[in-house]
């Protein structure tokens, strides 16, 4: 019996040691009290009270170790450098705004594609870190979100978007589109790298049964099929890979892309596509997909109720006939303008006329120069 107690505590522990290298926060566990007189009750409690103080020990040896103070030190850190590129890209477009300097567009250009790259960079450390930063209040569109995210690579013009009508009829929540294009665009990022640059990156999304899949293809050299497996491993279960390897070789792209995946339920997937490229796969369930209206509804949708209600008719008062005497005898040589209230009542004024004039409009001097 002193036996099992110990090797249940010992599997108690070592499952609270592993809750914590995985990032989650394990119970600490209450002492239980003997309740039957038996010889092995004392043994029993004192395991129990062992147990409950190795655990807290370990959580708060885990909670001021060296590593948990550093990625909070770079979390910090990355939502204050995101605010100030957030600024910095306000500014750039305000000056792109102000100028019309073909040379200086093309120079702003230039220095906007390179602050958005800074800013995935920053955003990625603090996807590393358990925190995302991106979030907007309205859906965004899926091709929005796909040509956002080719803006954030460095060999944008490799890659070609093809989202077709799916592209503006489907959208993502505010809290899940951006983080979708930080995804496609580490995705792309990849692709770009480790294929030919005389080759092309093809970007296209389409449904599915299971919801939205987004492929991203290229032409580079095929992957060994185990390599292919351990990076789909670790897409699929980044808690679970040691990627200190990869951390070291600055191989971060896909630990950022598994972060993000697995922090809104997606799934992605590498497979070998028919020209022996690699093809990343991403398959957004439907759950997190928004039916967007068209805009040719919104043009042909008549008006609410409340809107006709709601109109200028404050300043549109019936004139009367005194109102429009006054002003022929103002303006008795110039064609009346009035606006008139169409209203209901029997002695409603009628409506202005204009009356054609035939001398002519031209002025006098012009008139005597006239051949």
């Amino acid at each position: 019996a002193v036996a099992g107690a110990a090797a249940a505590v010992e599997k108690s522990v070592q499952w609270s040691a592993d809750e914590l290298c995985r990032g989650e926060r394990p119970p600490v566990p209450v002492p239980q009290t003997p309740r039957s007189p038996a010889a092995n009750a004392e043994i029993d409690n004192a395991l129990s009270a062992l147990q409950a103080q190795v655990i807290a020990s370990l959580i708060r040896v885990h909670d001021e170790s060296q590593s948990v103070v550093l990625l909070e030190v770079l979390r910090r850190l990355a939502m204050r450098e995101h605010a100030l590129v957030s600024r910095a890209l306000q500014a750039l477009s305000e000056l792109e705004m102000l100028t019309d300097d073909p040379e200086l567009l093309a120079k702003s250009f230039e220095i906007d594609h390179l602050v958005t790259r800074m800013r995935r960079q920053v955003e990625s450390t603090a996807v590393l870190g358990g925190q995302s930063l991106r979030s907007v209040r309205r859906p965004v569109p899926v091709a929005t979100a796909l040509r956002g995210a080719v803006s954030e690579v460095v060999q944008y013009r490799r890659v070609a978007v093809a989202a077709g009508s799916v592209g503006a009829e489907l959208g993502l929540p505010g809290h899940v589109g951006p983080d979708l294009t930080h995804l496609v665009a580490e995705l792309i990022e990849n692709s770009c790298e480790c294929s030919d640059p005389a080759t092309r990156v093809t970007v296209r999304a389409q449904r599915v049964p299971h919801g939205l899949a987004v492929e991203v293809e290229d032409r580079a050299i095929p992957m060994h099929p185990q390599a292919r497996a351990q990076m789909n491993h670790l897409l699929a279960a980044p808690d679970e890979v040691d990627v200190s390897g990869q951390v070291r070789a600055g191989q971060l792209g896909l630990l950022v892309a598994a972060k993000i995946a697995q922090s809104h339920g997606l799934t992605v997937e590498l497979q070998e596509n028919a020209t022996g490229g690699t093809t990343a796969l991403i398959v957004i369930p439907a759950r997190l997909l928004v039916a967007l209206p068209s805009p040719v509804e919104d043009a042909g949708a008549p008006p609410p109720e409340n809107a006709r209600i709601s109109g200028p008719q404050p300043q549109q008062v019936a004139a009367t006939p005194a109102a429009l005497r006054a002003a022929r005898g103002a303006h008795p040589g110039t064609a009346e303008v009035a606006t008139v209230e169409a209203g209901h009542s029997a002695d409603a004024p009628p409506l202005p006329t204009r009356r054609s004039r035939t001398k002519s409009f031209r002025p006098p001097h012009e008139r005597e120069q006239t051949p």
